[in-house]
């Protein structure tokens, strides 16, 4: 006999299966624990590395601002944060000084010149998998934007105090030395080692030639500790066009790599103007294309603006349904329209329009989920146009602001190690749309403005974010590291902030929820949405994917507003730390 059982009770028995096999800590808020933010008097750094953090703090204590600690933090992460933290990868600083101008650093990776429409698909019209597709191996990687976006900010931005071979000294100094692996480290070595271990380099450094690694063993990377040093005596450039580029464009070429000397000595990153929004009355500052991450957090924001969520729990059913259906209809607009507006038109200023927010928040309906087969982009106005990942905020003593994010894509990106260099290499060519209409790596659809073409920017889903008091003081700035769940959970954090009245630890810990348009269907937490809760949202006609996941990490930086004090947070789904002074 078999017994059925009803969807609701399905999922809640999935659920309970889920939660006895959850290995990581649980959030502090699911727990009942109530942990506070890291309070720093004078400046604050909060990243995914401790050691990081701590770096960070030393260079603004001895007179540095929040840029020269920024360029500090990037290069240590490189070290201490190998699955994520880079120099082998891209991403975007979002920056607000004290005097209130904002400025964005775009320093993406781009697409190998030989990079075009149909690279990772076969003649049968399928994608390639395994070696030779967009997220493993050699022809995986684009052209690595890292060092030379922490140059420009540096040159640009830092207080005159600290030169690029200062800043790099921490990360030599670990990478040669090394440092202790703690058992996150170590978990997520051995969950990659089927990435890590068809390539030399990334075996014998990450697998210790598969002996593996125990706990408090210490992770020593010579080669990287001697590429820190050409960089730190020649200079940034180096990378780009000295022993290191030459190491990397012949590995590439020994293994049919798509990636030539030629691409990275035309490599240049680009200063952008930042996309600003309101929300409630404050200022909301975040990144423009190639980021998909500003636009649809805006978006989402204005739709969510038509609501009273303050007078919702932020428990509730109500308004996890209302998340749940803003995020939908953004993400079948990013579908549609986004992509690097160095090569295409993509209406922003159209999709972030708060009338054309409340042409969509027209279609959803209070007490029934919409199908994401029935939702389709809408048609933003058109107009004039402003134009595993890790996060770090950065606040100095004078106020100055560094939000930044930046990637190899998936953790330890294409799972190759450049021989004779210790950089791996990303794999960010799957944010491409390797086959436009069709998932990615992270189940996400996208367009045709977003398909492979040499020189071009992958569409990112990084988010950093800078928020200001209703009188333009700067109040809090956030962001997260997870593929297309870091908007989701920015989206969160900034509505529990300036909805829900919680402070940045409480706002980063709580349970999240994520919704991309397709599959159509809600990622929840482990430990995350109450029962009655989800058995409400079915009612409704939601659906729940099967497997339990936890949605983007996050860390902030919250100004009190009674005291000038830092806040610092690094929320509970991941490690690293807050560090103040």
């Amino acid at each position: 006999m078999t017994l059925k059982l009803p969807s609701w009770a399905r999922l809640v028995l999935v659920s309970l299966l889920a939660f006895a096999f959850v290995v990581a800590p649980l959030p502090p808020v699911a727990q009942g624990a109530a942990r506070e933010p890291v309070r720093g008097k004078r400046g604050m750094v909060a990243s995914q590395s401790k050691l990081a953090s701590e770096v960070g703090v030393d260079v603004m204590r001895r007179g540095g601002n929040a840029v020269d600690a920024a360029v500090a933090v990037a290069l240590t992460m490189a070290v201490t944060y190998p699955e994520a933290g880079n120099i082998g990868g891209g991403g975007f600083m979002l920056m607000r000084f004290k005097d209130g101008r904002a400025t964005a650093i775009d320093y993406r990776e781009k697409a190998p010149a030989a990079a075009s429409r149909n690279v990772y698909v076969n003649d049968r019209s399928e994608l390639i998998r395994g070696e030779g597709s967009s997220t493993m191996g050699y022809r995986a990687s684009g052209v690595p934007g890292t060092v030379a976006g922490l140059a420009m900010a540096l040159e640009k931005y830092g207080s005159g105090k600290f030169k690029w071979a200062q800043l790099i000294e921490p990360a030599r100094k670990f990478a040669l030395n090394g440092f202790p692996l703690t058992h996150r480290i170590l978990n997520v070595i051995r969950g990659a080692e089927r990435e890590l271990a068809p390539y030399k380099d990334s075996k014998r450094i990450f697998l210790n030639d598969g002996k593996y690694y125990e706990e408090g063993d210490i992770l020593r990377q010579p080669e990287l500790a001697a590429t820190l040093l050409r960089l730190q005596k020649q200079g940034p450039r180096e990378f780009y066009e000295g022993r290191t580029a030459q190491l990397i464009a012949e590995d590439m070429k020994r293994h049919n790599g798509l990636m030539t000397l030629d691409d990275l000595k035309k490599y240049q990153p680009t200063e952008r103007a930042p996309l600003r929004g309101a929300y409630r009355g404050h200022e909301i500052i975040s990144m423009p294309p190639p980021s998909s991450g500003g636009t649809a957090l805006l978006q989402m924001l204005n739709m969510l603006e038509g609501y009273d969520l303050a007078s919702m729990s932020w428990s509730s059913v109500e308004r996890y349904h209302l998340i749940a259906e803003v995020m939908r209809r953004a993400f079948a607009d990013r579908a549609a329209y986004m992509g690097d507006a160095d090569f295409v038109k993509v209406p922003v200023s159209g999709m972030i329009d708060k009338d054309y927010a409340a042409s969509l928040r027209s279609t959803i309906s209070l007490n029934k989920a919409s199908r994401s087969a029935d939702v389709r982009a809408g048609n933003p106005p058109t107009g004039r146009e402003g134009m595993d990942t890790t996060h770090f905020t950065i606040v100095d003593a004078d106020g100055n602001c560094v939000s930044n994010t930046y990637t190899i894509n998936d953790l330890y990106g294409s799972g190759v190690t450049a021989e004779g260099t210790g950089i791996v290499l990303n794999d960010e060519m799957d944010d491409f749309a390797a086959q436009p209409g069709k998932p990615n790596a992270y189940g996400l659809v996208q367009g045709e403005n977003n398909s492979v073409t040499g020189g071009k920017r992958p569409l990112s889903s990084m988010t950093p974010t800078i928020v200001l008091e209703r009188d333009g003081s700067l109040w809090f700035a956030v962001g997260a590291r997870g593929g297309p769940r870091i908007i989701s959970a920015v989206l969160q954090a900034v509505s529990n902030i300036i909805d829900h009245r919680m402070n940045i630890q409480q706002a980063l810990d709580a349970p999240r929820i994520h919704h991309q348009w397709l599959p159509d269907e809600i990622m929840q937490e482990p430990f995350g949405l109450s029962l009655d809760t989800q058995r409400l949202l079915l009612e409704r006609g939601h659906r729940f994917g099967e497997k339990p996941a936890y949605v983007a990490q996050t860390t902030g930086i919250m100004i009190e507003a009674e005291t000038g004090v830092r806040l610092g947070a690094v929320d509970s789904r991941g490690d690293g730390e807050a560090v103040g002074y």
